[in-house]
C-alpha cells in the first residue's frame, strides 16, 4: 500500500486495498485472521471492542454457544471465525457462526476473506477519519 501512494481519493484507497487483499494467498489471509480477537473475546483494541459491541448485550446462553462454536470452528478450519461484527447482534453472529460451521473448507475460506475485506474497509475509513 505504501508503494502505491498517493491515492487520489478514499475510494481509490479502498479499491487498491481490495485489489491487494484479493491477490494474497490463503496463507496470507489466515495470517491476517490470526490478528483478530475471537468473537466474544474482549480485546485491548478500541476498534475491535467497538465492532463487537453487540456481544456486550448477549445473554449468557448466546455467549456460551459462541465460545463453544468458536472452538469447533477453529478445529474444523484451522483459523478463527471472522465476521464483520459491526452493527451485528450477538444472536445474529451466533447464527452466522452456526451456519458457517456447515461450510466446506474452500467455501469458508472465501467467506472469511470477504468478511476480512469488509473489516479492512471499515478500518481504513477510521484511519482516514483520524
Amino acid at each position: 500500500m505504501v508503494g502505491r501512494r498517493p491515492f487520489s481519493s478514499a475510494e481509490a484507497l479502498y479499491r487498491e486495498a481490495e485489489s491487494i487483499w484479493c491477490s494474497l494467498s490463503p496463507t496470507d489471509w489466515v495470517q491476517a485472521f490470526a490478528m483478530h480477537p475471537k468473537i466474544g473475546e474482549r480485546s485491548c483494541g478500541k476498534w475491535s471492542n467497538e465492532e463487537q459491541k453487540g456481544m456486550a448485550e448477549s445473554s449468557d446462553d448466546v455467549a456460551d454457544a459462541i465460545r463453544e462454536m468458536n472452538v469447533q470452528y477453529e478445529r474444523k478450519f484451522g483459523y478463527i471465525f471472522i465476521v464483520c461484527a459491526t452493527e451485528k447482534s450477538a444472536p445474529l453472529m451466533c447464527s452466522l457462526l452456526k451456519e458457517r460451521l456447515g461450510n466446506k473448507p474452500a467455501v469458508e475460506l472465501r467467506l472469511a476473506a470477504a468478511e476480512q475485506a469488509k473489516i479492512m474497509r471499515l478500518r481504513l475509513g477510521k484511519l482516514l477519519a483520524e
